[in-house]
């Protein structure tokens, strides 16, 4: 019956079971009593699970009080269990007590029986509230055990007598040790903590738990840890002291967020960042000096065509052009770093391009070098000028065979990867997507993190002096980076290493062979505005143009230009700019012109270029080779430049 307590009791004399019920009706504890006398009875009651005490005589036929007992004991630990019997002597309820029972009641003094049952049944509430309590304890252990062993940051944690007494998963993996109740004294030693700078070993006042244990409150303190078998990792520790309600001292707790990644990718910004700014220097020194060497190489050429020379003075002539052309070399490898070259691309095929490049690489490389290809099938097309992709690997071959001179093996390796996004992001530089890699790697010496962070500087080298310029690598970075394309090295003392260069994938046909050149007059009649700020080139250029023919009128900069076009009488045809100009740029400058006259043509100059024009020719250049671009500038069809929106169109004849 609902509210009323199910009493089981076991009894087999009928009379004695009817006094007992009598008892507790009268003493107001509404009940239902279920009557059993037999094991068997007592087993299926006690089956259902529904019980709330049970009364049991000590001892019956066939059965007796003290199996009972054990019958509850092992199936329900915590139900009230009371000996009510007219036969217990001392002893036996001695026995009784020791094996489980709650209480006993001797049948001639049934007046206890009331308070008994009241007095078990408050105590089996105590105890299943205990046990609940305890229960949601260990429940309450378990989760936030499983809450510390699965958070991203380290917890750590020591008691009041510094011992430690938590380590969680996090923390494990970073110090890459079990987890050991150590005291204060052994921390630094035992899990290898060490300073911000990974060299300095902590002293034990230093260390962050220890720190909270003795009263501070800290924040983000750096500090290294550097696992027995594993690279170092750069550690934020934040921590206070545990004290209670009263303000007693339990221990301390510090948590560890490990940035070590994040601490490479600031550094790979920073290195990005300090590459893009010498970019930026060497790609400004090189057109400056391409400059010059435009005005050296231009007039060591005159000099050459101006007629018959004397065989010494040719002859030092010559070795002044040597000079420069060597310089020409070395401003074409700045630009190609500072990705300001201008360059062909093309759809090619990267399998293709090693196959022949190998070849090569046979009689550059030495006997004592082996080279292994392996090119995967259906390699993706890139798009890429084809003399740089093989540059990028004769350079990295030549590096790799320095870096071997007792002989090794040098192995190409291409493949097809996806860059995802999380890629993208850890690698500055880097874009998600489809790509060709090129994975060129040696057995030879590698190299330690500090030259790993300069490789790709200009003129940054460990050769000796005389045997390299420094300009390879940073040639092949420039390169890579103005292909679109991303390079990793990985590399340590004596393992080797292993540049993988990543080149975007292109969804379209590879480009067919070039067609030979057809032969092309040099000179000519024309009228042509060279607009130049350096006096020096600009000088040089009239003066080559007016030997080829040309009617050459010089300009200083955009605004003399426009004046001259607009006062002069006749017909001009070409303009010949450099990109790079005070106040109004080469490109502007070539907008507004045409805008006004629409057969004016335009050839762009330039100490570098981001990108090539439609007509361009880069400094420095042979006077031959700018006769050759001007011929076959005015000779082709008209370039588009665009126009200013608003200017209207004046033909040449309509100005002349």
């Amino acid at each position: 019956m609902e509210g009323k307590l199910h009493i089981l009791h076991l009894e087999d004399e009928p009379n004695d079971m009817e006094l007992v019920r009598e008892v507790l009706l009268v003493t107001g504890i509404g009940c239902e009593i279920e009557w059993v006398s037999t094991r068997q009875a007592f087993l299926a009651a006690v089956e259902r699970g529904d019980v709330d005490l049970v009364l049991s005589d000590f001892s019956l036929p066939g059965f007796n009080g003290l199996a009972a007992l054990r019958i509850i004991r092992e199936r329900a630990p915590d139900l009230p269990f009371i000996f009510v019997s007219g036969t217990l002597g001392e002893e036996a309820a001695i026995e009784g007590v020791r094996s489980g029972a709650t209480d006993y009641v001797l049948k001639h003094r049934l007046s206890r029986l009331e308070p008994a049952v009241r007095r078990a049944l408050g105590e089996s509430e105590e105890r299943r509230k205990r046990r609940q309590a305890e229960e949601a304890l260990v429940q309450e252990r378990g989760f936030l055990k499983a809450l510390l062993e699965n958070l991203d940051a380290g917890i750590v944690a020591c008691d009041a007598g510094g011992v430690l007494t938590l380590f969680n998963q996090a923390t494990r993996e970073i110090h890459g040790l079990p987890e050991l109740p150590l005291p204060a004294d052994d921390w630094a030693a035992h899990y290898d903590l060490y300073l911000a700078d990974g060299k300095t070993r902590m002293e034990k006042e230093q260390i962050p738990l220890f720190r909270a244990l003795h009263g501070e409150r800290l924040r983000n303190v750096e500090m290294t840890v550097i696992p027995r078998n594993g690279s170092p990792r750069h550690v934020l520790a934040s921590g206070q002291p545990i004290v209670d309600a009263s303000g007693r001292k339990l221990g301390a707790v510090v948590a560890l967020n490990d940035v070590t990644g994040r601490k490479q990718l600031e550094e790979q910004y920073r290195q990005a960042q300090k590459l893009e700014a010498i970019g930026r220097l060497a790609g400004g020194v090189a057109h400056d000096f391409n400059n010059l060497l435009s005005v050296i190489l231009g007039y060591g050429d005159l000099c050459l065509q101006s007629g018959p020379v004397d065989e010494l003075l040719r002859e030092r002539i010559e070795h002044i052009r040597s000079a420069a052309q060597r310089a020409v070399t070395l401003t074409r490898q700045l630009l190609t770093f500072s990705r300001k070259q201008v360059v062909e691309l093309q759809v090619v095929e990267l399998n293709g391009l090693l196959g022949e490049t190998t070849r090569m690489l046979r009689c550059l490389i030495g006997e004592d070098v082996q080279i292994v290809v392996r090119l995967a099938e259906g390699l993706g097309r890139i798009q890429a000028d084809p003399g740089q992709i093989e540059q990028i690997v004769m350079n990295l071959a030549v590096n790799a065979r320095d870096a071997m001179p007792q002989g090794g093996t040098l192995t190409l390796e291409t493949a097809n990867v996806d860059l995802d996004d999380a890629y993208a992001d850890r690698h500055p530089g880097a874009h998600a997507g489809p790509h060709a890699r090129l994975a060129i790697t040696d057995t030879g010496v590698g190299m330690d993190a500090e030259i790993l962070a300069r490789i790709f500087e200009p003129f940054f080298t460990t050769k000796e002096q005389g045997k390299g310029t420094g300009l390879g690598l940073a040639t092949v970075y420039g390169i890579v980076q103005q292909s679109g394309g991303h390079i990793e090295v990985e590399s340590a003392p004596g393992r080797g290493t292993s540049f993988q260069v990543y080149l975007p994938c292109v969804d379209a046909p590879a480009a067919s062979a070039d067609r030979p050149e057809a032969a092309v007059v040099l000179h000519g009649t024309e009228t042509i505005v060279v607009v130049e700020d350096e006096d020096a080139v600009r000088d040089l250029v009239l003066e080559t143009l007016e030997v080829y023919g040309y009617n050459a009128i010089g300009a200083a900069d955009a605004s003399e230009a426009i004046g001259i076009s607009e006062r002069y009488g006749g017909a001009i045809q070409l303009l010949m700019t450099d990109i790079v100009l005070p106040g109004m740029s080469g490109r502007d400058l070539a907008r507004h012109l045409t805008a006004r006259f629409a057969d004016l043509k335009v050839l762009y100059t330039s100490g570098y270029a981001g990108e090539a024009e439609p007509a361009f020719i880069q400094k420095p250049f042979a006077l031959t080779a700018l006769a050759r671009k001007i011929r076959e500038v005015l000779d082709g069809p008209p370039g588009d430049v665009g126009q200013i929106e608003g200017d209207p169109v004046v033909t040449s004849e309509e100005r002349g």
